[in-house]
Parts: structure tokens; C-alpha cells; sequence
């Protein structure tokens, strides 16, 4: 019924689910007893049943077109199709009702012309056609009286719709603000940090830790929902295998392939043809000078490449120019040269050599088109027999040993891999294996290829948390890739905050390209005058041990529980050593300070901010290192996290006029967004796809809005911020409506009316 729509009709539809979020909501639904053909009324205006029904088998339809199969009354209502069809047909005779009391309507000149303008109607000759418009409606159930009334209110619903927000434009001022936004562009520095980047590498923890992983993560290692399934299945290629073929037969279908097999050589060809020699002559010279090409010569002649192109073409076919155009060996211009029509010049775009094929090379090919074409018709004969089998209640594996269906058996999961041959490759299959239920009572379906299957579930089994000791390697690699990532989250953050005091001191921002330590251990930095040294004896006058925030008497040093396996360390004041973590298990940067952050390093201060030893506190930072020396380069490296990009990693690089709808090529768009969020000079740090990295704003572009260039961009922003408004001023009139009318519904009658369905 959709292609019956008039544009007035089309629109009102388009907008009216848009806002099918309103649903029924605040029109205070009730039942009635009203007509048998009505389902409610808003007011006067009566909501037919007819109209849902076709309304309704309409979304079925276009359903089963996307899916394959039509679902059922009841997967519709599930799904919320019902619901649907049913709100836009309420807010339709809100709509109908409203221009009826404003006494809104349109005559009927207005009606002719919109239905004879209607594309449905339009006959062979592209004019509006009486008896295809008859004959449409009689398909449709529809009387011509019923169609042009809709026609009507439609239009009255469009009048209605221009009133309220025809007329609304969006504001100059949001509008230059929105194509500066679209316009900006800025220049940025991004840095991504991997696992070289930690001075310690990841080391595997003991059971202990990875089982308690395993139990708090149960959702990562659970097996799903599996289906313990039952199924029997034919296809015409299984069956093709047991098929005889005449060889009597295989030799005429030989014979009747013609020009399958048996080709002569062919030439794909275009041609343009000239009033005169003289004039082919010209242009020939112009293509071989250069300064034309052949698709622009045709437009010259006006012709369109479709026009002057004649397809794959036999020697005879060209006539007098056909021994010429076949004795060139390579593709070109080729002419003047005479013709039919003229002298032309001829484009050889391809040349096909011949296809000479003997039945004997030819054979399996037909061999297998004709056990395929005699397995469905075997099918199709077979079909009546084997529905009648099931519906008198025979088992699956009766049908097995009665018919030649194939008995199988399979353990199912919705994210069991499509594999092809296989009964699991079909759509067909898998979305019945989906649904199927152990109620249900075996019939026939069809697949793809013409086949046919039916199938029974035997179990359902719940989904479950795989044992510990089958995936001992996942929950590993769980926890390393876990505890890999918080690693490099802390040293970003520390990063960051390097990168921000250094522009705050004054110091140059790192170029791109330039590397960074790879220890990320505490930074050393000097104290303001008269302030305290580290907590504890013989600190020196004027430093201090920062690792992200400075060490302050009483801090305390925690160590994470998760993922760390960590066991049990005591907590050791400013100042005064912290013993080291009980286990070796745990990796040696595996900490973590408190969620607020409030402890840093706790190890006593000395003349010189020397490096964590073995009696050294742990701290937030992976490690720690001596300012006064350069990073060792003796660290051991763990492999890089999956997705992301070893060279270059910990190194500043650079893009330059980047857009919002742009894109690196070696970085997560997320880095794109995350950029454009920040300010000028800002860092950030951006943890996506698995991947930490760190993003700075370098320069902000912000361009001009009012520039000539931006003149279309300006007119389509303008426009789409028009309809947006226009949008919402209707959907505020809509809710009015629904303060002022009342719908009432009657539910036994769209019962009814689904059940037709």
C-alpha cells in the first residue's frame, strides 16, 4: 500500500515516526465498542481497521524482504512492529481530527492532481493511467471514494504541518557557529605509549591470582548458551551425487549451450560517426595531438559514452570497418574508417579471443547443472510426501531411514562460524536454530540453494564458567593485557603532568619525533625556597622527590589487590623504609596507589634522589630513575599490546590542519574526537582499542565562516538546521494534541485483526 502514498503523505508519515517515542503515552487510552471494521476513534475521526491491517502486513513484508523470513503475529508484537503501525495510525487521526475542527481541508482540484501526479498511476506513456489507477486499488482492497478521502486529509495534515513550522529558519548566528565548527581545523601532537615503554616487563602470576581473575571476570570466561539440536537435510547438490544422467541428454544440452561453448573471436568496441571524411579526419588528429580524449569527442557530438558504445561486437558485425578493427593487435583509436552510417572513428577497448570449448572438456560442467536441475525437480516431487510423514508424527530419524534426508546432529551457538557446505552456512538454518523451541514439532523449511531441512532442539544448556584449568591461557593473557594497560594509564597520567609543568615553566613542548624516557620513574624537581626537602634525615636542602604529587609526612604506600597479585606489604611511613611485597609473583610495577592517589612515594629522601633499591618503597610510577644519569638501555622489553604501533611508540608525531571528519592512519579515531575536546595547549591522555596514548593541541584553525567557498556549506548547514527546528516545533504541536484529544481503542478488534495475519 506504500507505493500509493502522495508525497504530502510520505512526509507526514516520515515525521510521525520520528516520533514514535511518544508512543500512546498521555492520550489516555481506553476500550470501546465501537463498528466491526473500526479498531478507535480520536473524537469524530475513526481509525479503520482495514488501514491497520494493511499497515501492518506492509512492515511484515518489508521484514521478511530484509530477512528472509516473515515472522510471525506474535515475533511482531515482541519486536514492537505492532506497537508501531498502531501509534503512527493514532497520531494520524490526531492529526485528521485537529484539521477537521480547524476546518482545514482542500477541494477537489487539489485532490485530482496529486493522485493523477502519483508515480503508482503513471502508465507506459509516464501519463496518469484511469485503469491502472482502478485496477491498483482493487488489488489493494480500496475503494476509489476511500483513497481519495485519504488523499484529502493528507493534504489537510500537510497544510497543517506548513503552518506550525513551515515557515521557522534557523538563526544566521547559529548557523555561521555551526560551519565554524564544521570548518576548524588544528594541529596536534600525539604520543603512544606501549608496553617497551615500562621498565619492567609483565610477568605471569601465580594460580592463586589468575584463579581469583578468573572468578571475577567470570563474564569474559563463560561458555554461551549452547542448543543440543537434531536436524535432517537434503540439497540438491548432496542429492545431485546419487543422480544417473543420460549421455544422449548431456550431448544435446551440449548442442543447445550455442554460444557457451563455441565464440569467435570478439572485439568490444566504440564508435563515433562524422558527416564527412574530412571532419573523422580533424578529429583523429586532435585525439593523436593530444589535446581531446575520446569520451570528451563523443560529448562533443553529442553522444554519452553509452551512446557511442556498441559492446562486444563480432567482425561481421562492423560490416566494411570489421576486417580493419580485427587486424589491430592492441587496444586504440583506430579510423577514419567507413561504416554503415558514415566514416567513424573506433575506440578497441578489449579484445576477447575465441571460445572453443569440446564437449568433452565441457562435460562435468553439464554434468553438474544437470544433476542439479534434476535434484530440485526430485525435490519438489518429494516435498507432499515428506510433509505428510512429519505431520502424521514421524520422528526425524524416521525420516532419516524413509526418505534420503541426511540425519545430523549439532551443538549450537549463536556465534558458531557460517562455514559454507555445511548446514550451519545457511541463513535460513541458523536463524531457525535461533528460534526453534523444545516444544515445537518438527516441519519442513527451505534453504537457500532449494534444499530442504527440518529440525528439533533435544537440550538447551545453560551458559556456564569454564573451568579454570581449560583456560589457564586466556586468564593470563587476560591479566597481563589487564595489568599492561593500568601500567600504562599511570605513566600517561605522569607524562601528562610532566608535559603540562614543563609549558607552565616555561620550557619548550617536546618537538615531534622526540623521544621521551623510557623509565617514566619519578621526576626530580626543585623546591621553592624555605620549603622542606623530602620526609626523613639527610634530605637535601631544596629538592624534592615528586612521583606524580610529593611525598608528605604521614603518606603511606598501598598496594593494589587487582590485577597485581599482590599478597601482603606493610605500609611504611615517610620517611622510613617500606619493606619489600611478600610474593615475587607479583610484577615489580604491579602497584597501585589508592583510588584518590593520596600516596606516592614513601622511600626516604637522601643527598641525591637515588634509585629505587631492593629496600626501596614501591611507588605509583612503574619505576624510579637517577636524574643525573641517562635511562638504562639494559631493560627487558615485553612483546607490544595487540593493535598497537612499535616504531616510533613513546615519540611526539605530528599531523597538521587535521579536520573533525578526519582521520590517522595509525591511531584510533577516538585520538580525532579527544582532540578536538581539548583547548589549545592542552594534553590528554586517550585509552581506546586497547591502545594509551597521549594528545596535545598544538594550534586552532578556527577558519571563516562568512568565506565565498563556504557559500554551499553555509546554504546545506542552513537547511539542515531549519528542518531540525522545523522538526521540533511540530513535535511540540504534537504533544499539545495530546493534552487536548482522547484516544479510544478497541483491543479485541485488533486482536482480531492480528490474527488475520
Amino acid at each position: 500500500m506504500s507505493s500509493l502514498r502522495t508525497k504530502g503523505k510520505s512526509t507526514i508519515v516520515w515525521i510521525l515516526m520520528g516520533l514514535l517515542l511518544l508512543g500512546l503515552a498521555g492520550f489516555g487510552v481506553t476500550n470501546f465498542a465501537g463498528g466491526d471494521t473500526d479498531i478507535g476513534r480520536v473524537g469524530q475521526t475513526k481509525i479503520s481497521g482495514n488501514d491497520y491491517y494493511r499497515a501492518l502486513n506492509s512492515e511484515l513484508q518489508a521484514s521478511a524482504m530484509q530477512t528472509g523470513t516473515r515472522m510471525s503475529i506474535d515475533e511482531a508484537r515482541a519486536s514492537g512492529i505492532t506497537q508501531g503501525v498502531l501509534s503512527r495510525l493514532v497520531l494520524s487521526a490526531v492529526l485528521e481530527e485537529d484539521a477537521r475542527l480547524r476546518g482545514v481541508s482542500v477541494g477537489d482540484a487539489q485532490v485530482a492532481r496529486v493522485i493523477s501526479e502519483a508515480p503508482a498511476f503513471r502508465g507506459a506513456g509516464g501519463g496518469f493511467d484511469r485503469a491502472l489507477y482502478a485496477d491498483t486499488l482493487r488489488r489493494e482492497g480500496m475503494s476509489e471514494r476511500a483513497f481519495e478521502n485519504d488523499v484529502r486529509m493528507d493534504e489537510a495534515r500537510l497544510i497543517l504541518q506548513r503552518a506550525i513550522a513551515g515557515g521557522a529558519a534557523a538563526p544566521q548566528a547559529q548557523v555561521d557557529e555551526m560551519v565554524g565548527w564544521i570548518v576548524e581545523r588544528r594541529d596536534i601532537s600525539w604520543m603512544e605509549l606501549t608496553a617497551a615503554e615500562l621498565a619492567t616487563p609483565i610477568a605471569e602470576p601465580a594460580d592463586e591470582t589468575l584463579e581469583a581473575w578468573h572468578q571475577a571476570n567470570a563474564d569474559r570466561f563463560t561458555a554461551p548458551e549452547q542448543r543440543r539440536l537434531t536436524y535432517i537435510w537434503m540439497t540438491p547438490e548432496t542429492l545431485a551425487e546419487r543422480i544417473e544422467l543420460d549421455e544422449v541428454a548431456l550431448r544435446q544440452m551440449y548442442d543447445a549451450a550455442g554460444d557457451r561453448y563455441q565464440q569467435p573471436e570478439r572485439r568490444m568496441v566504440s564508435r563515433i560517426v562524422f558527416q564527412d571524411a574530412a571532419a573523422a579526419a580533424e578529429a583523429r588528429a586532435r585525439l593523436d595531438a593530444g589535446e581531446i580524449d575520446f569520451d570528451t569527442l563523443a560529448a562533443e557530438r553529442g553522444l554519452s559514452p553509452a551512446d557511442a558504445d556498441l559492446g562486444i561486437v563480432t567482425e561481421a558485425q562492423l560490416g566494411a570497418a570489421g576486417p580493419a578493427v580485427f587486424a589491430a593487435s592492441d587496444n586504440g583509436i583506430l579510423g577514419p574508417l567507413d561504416s554503415e552510417f558514415g566514416p567513424a572513428l573506433f575506440s578497441l577497448n578489449a579484445i576477447m579471443d575465441p571460445v572453443e570449448i569440446s564437449y568433452e572438456e565441457a562435460l562435468p560442467d553439464l554434468r553438474a547443472e544437470a544433476a542439479a536441475d534434476r535434484a530440485a525437480r526430485v525435490i519438489a516431487q518429494q516435498t507432499p510426501e515428506m510433509e505428510d510423514l512429519l505431520a502424521g508424527g514421524a520422528s526425524l530419524e524416521q525420516m532419516a531411514e524413509e526418505t534420503e534426508m541426511e540425519l545430523g546432529q549439532l551443538l549450537w551457538t549463536a556465534d558458531m562460524p557460517a562455514t559454507p557446505g555445511e548446514i550451519t552456512g545457511y541463513p535460513s538454518f541458523r536463524a531457525q536454530a535461533e528460534a526453534v523451541r523444545a516444544e515445537d514439532f518438527p516441519r519442513l523449511f527451505e534453504l537457500e540453494d532449494g534444499g530442504l531441512y527440518a529440525l528439533r532442539l533435544d537440550e538447551v544448556i545453560a551458559p556456564a564458567l569454564i573451568p579454570f584449568e581449560e583456560v589457564r591461557g586466556e586468564v593470563a593473557a587476560d591479566w597481563i593485557a589487564a595489568e599492561t594497560r593500568r601500567q600504562l594509564l599511570e605513566l600517561a597520567e605522569q607524562r601528562q603532568m610532566e608535559t603540562v609543568s614543563d609549558e607552565m615553566n616555561g620550557a619548550a613542548a617536546p618537538a615531534a619525533g622526540e623521544g621521551e624516557p623510557a623509565s617514566g620513574g619519578a621526576a626530580v624537581a626543585p623546591a621553592e625556597d624555605g620549603a622542606a626537602g623530602a620526609a626523613g634525615d639527610g634530605s637535601a636542602p631544596g629538592t624534592a622527590v615528586t612521583a606524580g604529587a610529593a611525598a608528605t609526612e604521614g603518606a603511606t604506600a598501598t598496594v593494589a589487590t587487582e590485577p597485581a597479585n599482590a599478597t601482603e606489604t606493610t605500609a611504611a611511613p615517610a620517611g622510613e623504609e617500606a619493606p619489600a611485597a611478600a610474593s615475587d609473583d607479583a610484577p615489580a610495577t604491579g602497584v597501585e596507589s589508592d583510588p584518590a592517589r593520596a600516596t606516592d612515594t614513601a622511600a626516604p629522601a637522601t643527598d641525591t634522589a637515588a634509585p629505587a633499591t631492593d629496600a626501596a618503597t614501591v611507588t605509583d610510577a612503574p619505576a624510579t630513575t637517577d636524574p643525573a644519569t641517562e635511562p638504562s638501555d639494559e631493560v627487558m622489553t615485553p612483546p607490544a599490546l595487540p593493535g598497537s604501533i612499535p616504531p616510533g611508540a613513546g615519540q611526539w608525531a605530528s599531523e597538521t590542519g587535521l579536520t573533525r571528519d578526519g582521520y590517522i592512519e595509525a591511531a584510533p579515531q577516538y585520538l580525532v574526537s579527544a582532540a578536538f575536546d581539548l583547548a589549545p595547549g592542552e594534553v590528554d591522555v586517550v585509552d581506546a582499542e586497547g591502545r594509551v596514548l597521549l594528545v596535545r593541541v598544538d594550534a586552532v584553525d578556527a577558519g571563516d565562516p562568512q568565506a565565498e567557498e563556504l557559500a554551499p556549506l553555509r546554504d546545506a548547514t542552513a537547511a539542515r538546521l531549519s528542518q531540525s527546528l522545523q522538526g521540533d516545533l511540530f513535535e511540540y504541536y504534537i504533544r499539545a494534541l495530546q493534552q487536548r484529544y482522547s484516544v479510544e481503542l478497541n483491543q479485541s478488534q485488533i486482536t482480531a485483526i492480528e490474527s488475520r495475519m
